[in-house]
């Protein structure tokens, strides 16, 4: 068996279509709309070039760097993806055991199979919280709190989702939302049957503020003390925007193609926004130890 293991991402991709459900390996695999920011995503690095330099002393390779001051051996982190159980009976534990035994730092999805608590004492790791506004307020600071109480170290706040985007394949499969332990007895929806779409779709529509703007983040940081970092920014001007709201940082995304479809390609906004930053002496950078810091 370990003879055939996979050597790509393509190979797990392919293995994964053979094990999960139509539903949910396209709810997994899938983007929003024409999925043309979906696609985008993976071509846009087809189109850069490297520029290769020979001659030099490769025989000991240091890619560490640190995040919130917080060392890591690569700059590679777990970003938030919800409903595990989908895939592994473990759900989110399993990824934070994972993530762990790699010395990488997890973001755990509001949306998770598994509760904070469960997932927070699962192993010792690095952990910061992944977090929605909901329309009830009292909700997302319920879940900041528990975040805060079993030893996250960042909140990052969602700001591409003020309405669900539209996810055809979930759509046609009228994807069945999985459970979110985290949310009971915070949240209850009557009714999620849908005749025609995803109960995900009506769940965010039921849920989540369409209203969410820059005042939620001078919200979110009156009610706690941990560093705030802003998933979702996809231009310069927003990056600005966040800087001057004092925010820790801010997580380039779209959301890997699931929201606002035509949207760039999260690696062509990179350079206009350090750019920006570096211009107004926002970031200082260090290239030889990869990494970027404010």
């Amino acid at each position: 068996m370990e003879n055939n293991l996979p050597v790509n991402i393509r190979e797990y991709q392919e293995l994964a279509k053979k094990a999960l459900s139509k539903m949910h390996y396209d709810y997994i695999n899938g983007g929003a709309e024409d999925e043309h920011t979906l696609r985008d995503n993976i071509a846009a690095y087809g189109r850069i070039l490297l520029r290769p330099r020979v001659l030099v002393d490769v025989s000991n390779i240091d890619m560490s760097t640190s995040l919130l001051g917080y060392n890591m051996p690569s700059p590679i982190i777990v970003a938030p993806t919800g409903s595990h159980k989908v895939a592994t009976p473990e759900g989110e534990v399993a990824t934070a055991k994972a993530a762990a035994s790699c010395n990488s730092l997890m973001v755990l999805s509001f949306s998770s199979n598994c509760r904070i608590e469960e997932v927070a004492s699962s192993c010792n790791a690095i952990r910061f919280y992944q977090l929605f506004v909901f329309k009830k307020r009292d909700v997302s600071s319920t879940l900041v709190r528990r975040a805060e109480s079993n030893g996250f170290k960042a909140i990052v706040l969602t700001v591409d989702t003020p309405v669900f985007g539209r996810r055809e394949a979930d759509i046609r499969n009228k994807m069945v939302a999985s459970p979110k332990p985290n949310l009971e007895g915070l949240i209850s929806i009557d009714d999620l049957n849908t005749t025609g779409g995803s109960q995900i779709e009506k769940y965010a529509r039921d849920t989540l503020d369409p209203s969410l703007s820059w005042k939620e983040v001078e919200w979110l940081k009156s009610i706690t003390s941990l560093p705030i970092l802003l998933k979702g920014i996809v231009t310069a001007e927003d990056a600005r925007k966040a800087v001057e709201a004092g925010v820790a940082g801010v997580i380039v995304s779209n959301h890997g193609g699931r929201q606002l479809d035509y949207a760039p390609a999260t690696i062509s906004v990179l350079e206009e926004m350090l750019w920006l930053l570096k211009k107004h002496q926002w970031m200082s950078f260090n290239f030889s130890k990869c990494t970027v810091r404010r």
